[in-house]
C-alpha cells in the first residue's frame, strides 16, 4: 500500500517538474501584460539646435535680402521695400554691448561711415532685436543713446526678433549690405579691430562699399562677426 502511494507521490512529483520549465522558459502566465516597449533615443539636442540655426539663417550672399517692416524710436513705419535702387547697410544694434559703445564712444566708427557715405546712395539702418526687459532692448533707452551719440539714421526696434532671425544676426554688432539689386552683398564683422589695438586696420564695411560703389566685385564678403550676443527672447 506504502509502495504504490510513494509511486503517486513520485509521480505527481515528476509532473510538477516537468512543468517547472515552462515558466523558466519565458512562458507568459494567464492575463499577463506584454512587456513595454523601449522608448527610441531622442537625437543629440545641440544637432538639433544646429539644424534649427540653418533652418533661421535665410539670409545668404547673392540672394535676395529678406524683406521687413519695423517701426524705429520715433514711432516711424521702416520697409526695405522703401529703399529700392539704394545700397542698404544694417547694423545689429545694442546700445548697452561694449563692443558697440567703442563705436560711438571711443571712436565715431558709425557716423564717420554715414558722413562718407550717405551721399553716394546709401542708407544706414541699426536694428535692435532685443526682446523687452533684455539688456539694451526699449524705445526709451534706444531712443536715448541715439541723441545721446548724434546718430544720424534710424534704430528700428525688432523685440520679436523675426528680422534678426531671417537675417542670422548673432551679434552686436553684426553688419549686413544690400546692394541696389536687393541682393546680399556683405554680411560679418564691422572690422578686424575686436579690441581697438589692430596693428593693420581694416574696416571690411568700408572696404565693401567702396567696391560695390566701383561696380567691382566684393573681395571679403563674408567675414565673422564679433561682439555680445544678440538678446532675443528665450
Amino acid at each position: 500500500m506504502m509502495t504504490k502511494t510513494l509511486f503517486a507521490m513520485i509521480a505527481a512529483g515528476g509532473l510538477l517538474i516537468a512543468g517547472a520549465p515552462a515558466h523558466a522558459q519565458g512562458a507568459k502566465p494567464d492575463g499577463a501584460k506584454p512587456a513595454p516597449t523601449a522608448t527610441p533615443a531622442k537625437k543629440d539636442d545641440k544637432q538639433t539646435e544646429k539644424k534649427d540655426e540653418k533652418k533661421t539663417e535665410k539670409a545668404a550672399l547673392g540672394e535676395t535680402a529678406p524683406s521687413f517692416e519695423l517701426t524705429d524710436t520715433d514711432g516711424k513705419t521702416i520697409k526695405l521695400s522703401d529703399y529700392k535702387d539704394k545700397i542698404v547697410v544694417l547694423q545689429w544694434f545694442n546700445p548697452e554691448c561694449p563692443h558697440v559703445v567703442k563705436h560711438y564712444g571711443k571712436a565715431s566708427t558709425f557716423n564717420d561711415l554715414h558722413k562718407d557715405f550717405s551721399g553716394k546712395g546709401v542708407v544706414f539702418l541699426a536694428v535692435n532685436s532685443g526682446a523687452p526687459g533684455k539688456q539694451g532692448a526699449g524705445k526709451d533707452l534706444n531712443a536715448k543713446y541715439k541723441k545721446d551719440w548724434s546718430m544720424p539714421y534710424s534704430i528700428m526696434l525688432d523685440e520679436k526678433g523675426t528680422v534678426g532671425k531671417a537675417y542670422g544676426a548673432t551679434t552686436t554688432p553684426h553688419m549686413y549690405i544690400i546692394g541696389k539689386d536687393g541682393k546680399l552683398a556683405y554680411k560679418g564683422a564691422i572690422d578686424n579691430n575686436k579690441a581697438l589695438d589692430a596693428k593693420d586696420y581694416k574696416n571690411y564695411v568700408r572696404q565693401a562699399l567702396d567696391q560695390i560703389i566701383k561696380g567691382e566685385t566684393v573681395t571679403e564678403p563674408e567675414t565673422r562677426s564679433y561682439g555680445c550676443s544678440v538678446k532675443y527672447a528665450n
